[in-house]
């Protein structure tokens, strides 16, 4: 058969079907469907009616569904915040809700548990770094790169959402961040920032907390933490020397001062060693002055009694006192010129080791007793003639 035969379509001889018969038939179907008689029913249009019975059961449906699209579930870590029109409406708990169905209302869900995190200086890791974020200028004119990262909940979600002008809140949170740490390390020397890294952080943490609260973004800082603080790779070199030279310091400060804890306490030591033996030598003379104070007061009131015999007791004590301590006495006679001559350190070492070897006499027995005793009434006289001259 040509293809431009005019009956071509509606024979039995196994064609292509008729179109316009297959519209009816579908149709007749969806008549039937939703609540049609069905039948040989005439096309649309003919006999005056509408073609399509169920449309109000679809508008139905179609509104259900709708409706049925303003449900959501808020989890346990988030909240969920209603806009109508793009304007606040509640916050929502965790649960099943509901809210009216876009385009009137819109549901946005804020996770307000969960701690995020934004690096400033570096991505990911240290070795990717961001020099126009991590370089920085200390309080006293040098260059340092800070790389740290600042974890940061979400406290308000009101605020979150409408206060954050950027729309992504790492960034947000990155740009206040960067501007707070350039402002603390601007106001500290660089040995502060390389060696007192916390205590920069604690710092940075309190100044990023109010700007956030002056901005009202609904975010809280939980932790700030520098990753590495480093100068430049160009001056590294002397930084290393600086750093160095700055261990040695410590080290000999430490050796000092475990010298001086060494030396210190035996200086005290010795010290109040001789003040107590300076005031047991004061505490010797007071009481040696003392006593021949008051000897010499007794020998007054003697002396004042009998005049020559003390006298003669002091100048025989004074004489006993000199020679005892004399090896040698030279003795000079009133008649003739020679000269008495006493050895008396040989006459001890001779009587020493006879004195050891033989047993002592008696005085009694010995004979030699009367001669001592004329030799000592001979030397008294002669010291008196002596002193008579």
């Amino acid at each position: 058969m040509a293809w431009n035969d005019p009956d071509w379509g509606r024979k039995s001889s196994g064609g292509p079907p008729d179109l316009d018969e297959l519209w009816r038939n579908f149709n007749a179907k969806l008549n039937r469907m939703f609540g049609g008689k069905g039948g040989n029913r005439p096309p649309a249009g003919e006999a005056g009616q509408p073609g399509f019975r169920g449309a109000p059961l679809l508008i139905v449906l179609i509104l259900a569904i709708w409706l049925g699209s303003g449900f959501y579930i808020v989890n346990a870590r988030e909240r969920g915040v209603v806009l109508r029109f793009g304007k606040f409406v509640e916050l929502t708990m965790p649960g099943p809700r509901w809210h009216m169905p876009y385009p009137i209302e819109t549901v946005e869900i804020v996770d307000v548990e969960g701690n995020r995190v934004t690096e400033i200086g570096y991505r990911q890791s240290v070795q990717n770094r961001q020099p126009h974020e991590a370089t920085m200028l200390t309080g006293d004119k040098s260059i340092v790169n800070v790389l740290f990262a600042v974890q940061y909940r979400v406290t308000d979600p009101q605020q979150f959402l409408f206060n954050n002008q950027i729309g992504d809140d790492q960034a947000y949170v990155r740009q206040i961040a960067e501007s707070a740490m350039r402002e603390v390390v601007g106001r500290t020397k660089i040995d502060s920032v390389l060696y007192e890294s916390t205590q920069v952080a604690n710092k940075a943490g309190e100044l990023i907390q109010q700007m956030l609260e002056r901005y009202q973004s609904g975010i809280t800082v939980q932790n700030v933490t520098i990753s590495q603080v480093q100068p430049p790779e160009q001056v590294q070199a002397a930084f290393d020397d600086a750093n160095r030279a700055d261990q040695d310091r410590k080290r000999m400060r430490s050796e000092g001062e475990a010298y001086a804890n060494d030396v210190i306490p035996k200086a005290k030591g010795t010290a109040a060693r001789l003040l107590q033996e300076a005031e047991g030598y004061r505490q010797s003379v007071i009481a040696n002055a003392e006593g021949d104070a008051a000897r010499f007061r007794a020998l007054v009131a003697e002396y004042n009694k009998a005049p020559a015999v003390t006298r003669d007791r002091l100048y025989l004590e004074a004489m006993q006192q000199i020679l005892s301590n004399t090896t040698k006495i030279v003795v000079d006679q009133k008649s003739g010129t020679s000269l008495l001559y006493l050895p008396l350190d040989k006459l001890m070492q001779h009587t020493t080791p006879e004195a050891a070897s033989m047993p002592q006499p008696k005085p009694a027995a010995t004979p030699d007793a009367p001669r001592a005793g004329a030799d000592e009434a001979r030397m008294r006289d002669l010291l008196r003639n002596r002193e008579g001259r």
